[in-house]
């Protein structure tokens, strides 16, 4: 895993979208804050990450649980 911030914005957009807890929960603010600099394609979901960006999102999911 490197330092990639597109990399990095991606995995954490995709790891609030699929864990928010609605829309007062603080995952859901952080999304909020994020979507106003990162714009993802449409087509982001898990296989369209690099394998930098799976390696963060796997590093997330382990931190957050």
């Amino acid at each position: 895993m490197f330092f990639h911030r597109f990399d990095i914005c991606e995995a954490w957009y995709l790891w609030l979208s699929h864990n928010h807890g609605g829309q007062w929960s603080l995952e859901y603010e952080r999304l909020c804050r994020l979507s106003e600099i990162f714009r993802p394609g449409a087509n982001l979901s898990l296989d369209t990450l690099t394998e930098n960006g799976r390696a963060i999102y796997g590093n997330i999911e382990r931190k957050k649980q």
